[in-house]
């Protein structure tokens, strides 16, 4: 805290200006999705191909040593929007809605919109469903994008999203680019109070479908391919090679001659990202909002392609939580400038807060940033801190990546000598001082699991407790069947009527209730008199809603 007072008065010059909220500075706020340290900025691999993403890191401080808070899109992003670890939410995973966990969490554009601001977004900003309503003063969702005529289009079976190649589309057709017309026109509009604009890009995320000009700048046969070590997963303990999945993702790619395929479609995503980034900055550039807005670009975590036989995120090693992050702040940063302190997403919340002169709520978890974007040399004495699952966190400084997971095995890597984590030094003795230090930063507190969402089962829909009464001449009709019809003819489910004409329906593996939707409902009994004989024939069209339902029936005289 002492560190923090002494820093403060470095910002005052600036933080004054801020003193009315229409004198506040507007936030363009760019989420990129899935992207690694392979753009050329963080040097992650020699083609790439991000020009704008380069241009825009240079226009301020990029944080060398910037780190996700979880190596998954929804813990990550759930964690930077409410400032909330995930250690003290218990939001480890991607199907643990973060909402039921933090009840009272006030997320980032809430906070926004509580002082003042136009709030505005599109895009992948909250992970898929868990998006929330509230805070946004207008929102664009995700659409869909156009697809290869074959899947899969890498021909691996049963692939599902994993999958990569060219669509036969233009630039305009994809979501990304969709999203980012509509984020140009925020900038193109007056709004009369300071602007929170959030762009969230898609891509890199899988699948790897980007229109066929961007596969053409990365020929297969030039395509070089990650460093990898045939034996990295020797000296890792069991629940890290658990994490790898080396007969998973990693076989799947090398055994169908998909490795260089593979590669070439995260770099087309990345270029087709980057130029996404560049029309958007072209527009903030040309605008109004040019000299008084904040920028900030970031990654939700890293990816791996290969490295320790392991794909995609999900890990707690450096490829899967190493992120791109950049923030330009006018009037305090300067170009050209880099921060090699370790940092990490948790800590937008604050610093953005303080840039715009305003006051974080006081469950926000992570460090402002401020002084680092004043003087990216300033002395900084924390760690960086990623966590995946309950009790499994990795401890990043400027040059060890200390790993402990949740059965007390370690992994201790020197980043000085060996920047690849090839070799785990956690068992030498001469290293026990290093691993105490770092331990000393793991979290004291570890939230129990968040509960998971309810998996749907395609053959088993959800089903409604739907229940009621059949009445004949204002009679019980006890035996009466009620049979609820699917849109095509078959039967979902059925009740049968007790002696006072009640009746609750179940189906045909005697689960109640009955799917949502709108469905045909047919009541037929022996007990009907022969003017109602042709009932059966006869269809009700009944809407049925999620929740619970109650559906009476009174039948009278035709």
């Amino acid at each position: 805290m002492l560190r923090y007072l002494v820093c403060a008065p470095l910002l005052l010059p600036f933080l004054l200006n801020l003193a009315n909220a229409a004198d506040r500075p507007n936030v363009l706020f760019i989420a990129v999705d899935d992207l690694n340290d392979w753009v050329g900025c963080l040097g992650g691999h020699p083609q790439t191909r991000s020009p704008n993403i380069d241009r825009l890191a240079a226009k301020g401080v990029l944080f060398e040593r910037a780190y996700c808070s979880a190596p998954a899109c929804n813990p990550s992003r759930a964690s930077l929007l409410t400032g909330i670890a995930p250690s003290t939410s218990g939001v480890y995973h991607n199907d643990q809605p973060w909402r039921p966990a933090m009840p009272d969490a006030v997320t980032l554009p809430q906070f926004y919109q509580q002082n003042g601001y136009d709030v505005v977004g599109c895009g992948k900003i909250f992970h898929g469903s868990y998006r929330e309503d509230s805070g946004w003063d207008e929102y664009q969702k995700q659409t869909g994008d156009p697809k290869p005529k074959q899947l899969p289009a890498n021909g691996i079976p049963k692939t599902a999203h994993f999958d990569w190649g060219p669509v036969d589309a233009q630039d305009a057709e994809m979501s990304d680019y969709q999203m980012v017309d509509w984020a140009i026109d925020q900038l193109g509009k007056k709004h009369d109070k300071p602007l929170f604009l959030a762009c969230g890009i898609f891509r890199p995320h899988l699948p790897w479908f980007v229109p066929q000009e961007y596969f053409d700048h990365f020929p297969l046969d030039q395509i070089q391919l990650p460093q990898i070590k045939d034996d990295d997963l020797a000296d890792v303990p069991e629940a890290g090679v658990k994490i790898a999945k080396p007969n998973g993702d990693h076989k799947k790619v090398t055994s169908t001659d998909n490795y260089a395929k593979a590669v070439q479609g995260y770099l087309a995503s990345i270029e087709f990202a980057d130029a996404q980034v560049g029309r958007l900055i072209a527009a903030l550039e040309a605008s109004p909002y040019a000299d008084n807005t904040i920028v900030v670009l970031w990654g939700d975590h890293g990816w791996h392609l290969g490295e320790k036989q392991h794909w995609r995120k999900f890990s707690l090693w450096e490829e899967a939580d190493r992120v791109p992050l950049l923030i330009i702040a006018p009037g305090l940063t300067k170009p050209e400038q880099h921060c090699e302190r370790t940092v990490t997403l948790l800590d937008l919340y604050p610093t953005l807060a303080e840039l715009c002169g305003l006051t974080a709520p006081q469950v926000v978890e992570g460090k402002s940033l401020a002084p680092l974007l004043k003087d990216p040399a300033a002395e900084w004495d924390r760690p960086a801190i990623t966590t995946h699952g309950k009790n499994n966190h990795a401890v990043r400084d400027e040059r060890w990546r200390y790993i402990r997971y949740a059965d007390g095995s370690e992994e201790l890597y020197d980043h000085q000598e060996d920047p690849m984590e090839w070799t785990n030094v956690a068992d030498q003795p001469a290293n026990d001082v290093v691993k105490k230090r770092l331990a000393k930063w793991l979290p004291a507190v570890n939230a129990k699991d968040a509960e998971k969402e309810q998996k749907k089962n395609a053959n088993k829909p959800n089903l409604n407790a739907t229940s009621g009464t059949v009445t004949l001449k204002g009679q019980p009709l006890a035996g009466a069947v009620v049979t609820f019809y699917g849109g095509k003819g078959g039967k979902r489910a059925t009740g049968v009527t007790d002696a006072n004409g009640k009746y609750k329906m179940s189906t045909s593996d005697n689960r109640a209730g009955a799917p949502a939707g709108q469905f045909k409902v047919t009541i037929s009994s022996e007990k009907l008199p022969p003017r109602y004989a042709n009932l059966k024939r006869t269809s009700l069209m009944v809407a049925i809603v999620k929740g619970n339902n109650v559906l009476d029936f009174e039948l009278t005289s035709p």
